[in-house]
């Protein structure tokens, strides 16, 4: 085991706490307190800490301030997100693609419609646009899930392409993709998580676009204002923060990352019987997943940890339960021997360089056990 500091490589899972985030977090646990419904001199402070939470990221985001609510998790966005618009449309029928996170997935299996239909994708992860825009019309279809990009290959999803009909809301899930790319134009509703781009855990943001039909889909006040009880306040003002800092250093971020992520497709795709999954192009910034034949997803990860390096493996959703990623096995990818890569903001070209040489060493050393 390696005694220096291990380089973090899991940053789609979460990404570390952005400065912004820590300083705001620490300054907004003396005032964010109370509780904003209260009107004591403690509870409006804590209410303008909240009203200007939402403000930013409302600005950051380019909608209004009273589309934007806060929620306990992504999960929980993209559960009440989905729902609601089913409970408004008063249609059951979800819509959605193979490869959506499993919120969408679970959102879609808890209240079962003859409507609800899983649309293939490509061999990148691309979903079938004809397709769906045809299971969208059918009869009894209340929403369509279309995240904006992949969290376990990163592939794009074309979501401003899609010929949806009139009167069936979009929801589109950018957890993975706040903060790295420009987000899709074409919504109804919108769901993104805050650890994911620097923020505090615990943090989601559900996005209600005006004229949209949505209630509430489970016990509780209707609206935006009071999503799931008593809100953070220091968690949603720091969650804002960080949104804020990363978008404005976003383009040289991502730039980095971008050829970072490169480098390691091609050490990837080098190494015999490794397969990189996912679009080369049309991709988030900082993730890779590749395949590797004869060798378990678990042991390179255990090999590289050894070696100094965090990396996950499996479905960044099934992991824990020891599933196949429902996610490759859409694509029609090897679900055995893969590995995510997930840079942070601070990853260096040194580390990407070291990871590259340590990768290949790992699966060489599998083998070799394993007498291949």
């Amino acid at each position: 085991m390696s005694s220096t500091p291990e380089v973090y490589l899991d940053a789609a899972s979460s990404e570390r706490l952005h400065p912004a985030a820590r300083d705001t977090l620490v300054a907004a646990l003396e005032r964010g307190y109370a509780d904003p419904r209260r009107l004591h001199r403690a509870g409006r402070d804590a209410r303008l800490l909240l009203d200007n939470a939402r403000a930013v990221v409302a600005d950051a985001l380019g909608v209004h301030p009273d589309e934007v609510g806060f929620t306990s998790s992504g999960t929980d966005a993209v559960h009440r997100g989905l729902l609601g618009l089913t409970a408004a449309t008063g249609r059951d029928g979800i819509v959605h693609s193979a490869v959506e996170h499993s919120a969408v997935l679970h959102a879609a299996a808890w209240r079962p419609s003859p409507a609800t239909t899983s649309i293939g994708v490509d061999a990148t992860g691309r979903v079938d646009l004809v397709a769906l825009a045809a299971a969208a019309a059918a009869p009894g279809v209340g929403a369509v899930a279309l995240q904006a990009a992949n969290q376990e290959v990163g592939t794009l999803q074309p979501v401003d392409e899609a010929a949806l009909p009139d009167g069936v809301p979009l929801l589109v899930d950018a957890a993975a993709a706040v903060g790295h790319v420009p987000l899709p134009r074409r919504w109804s509703v919108l769901t993104a998580s805050a650890h994911k781009w620097g923020g505090p855990a615990g943090i989601g943001v559900l996005v209600v676009r005006r004229g949209t039909r949505w209630t509430q889909p489970f016990p509780g006040d209707d609206g935006l204002e009071e999503l799931g009880g008593f809100p953070n306040v220091p968690a949603a003002l720091a969650a804002a923060a960080a949104l804020q800092a990363v978008l404005a250093e976003r383009d040289e971020v991502t730039a980095r990352q971008f050829g970072q992520v490169a480098t390691i497709r091609a050490a990837a795709a080098a190494l015999p019987d490794t397969e990189v999954v996912g679009a080369a192009e049309a991709r988030l910034p900082h993730l890779v997943t590749f395949s590797c034949l004869y060798v378990g997803g678990d042991e390179i990860v255990d090999e590289l940890a050894r070696r100094g390096f965090g990396v996950a493996s499996g479905s960044a959703c099934t992991a824990s339960t020891l599933e196949p990623s429902h996610v490759l096995a859409a694509m029609g990818a090897l679900t055995h021997g893969n590995v995510r890569v997930s840079l942070t903001r601070e990853t260096t070209d040194e580390q990407v360089a070291a990871f590259c040489a340590a990768l290949g060493e790992a699966v060489t050393a599998i083998r070799e056990r394993a007498g291949l």
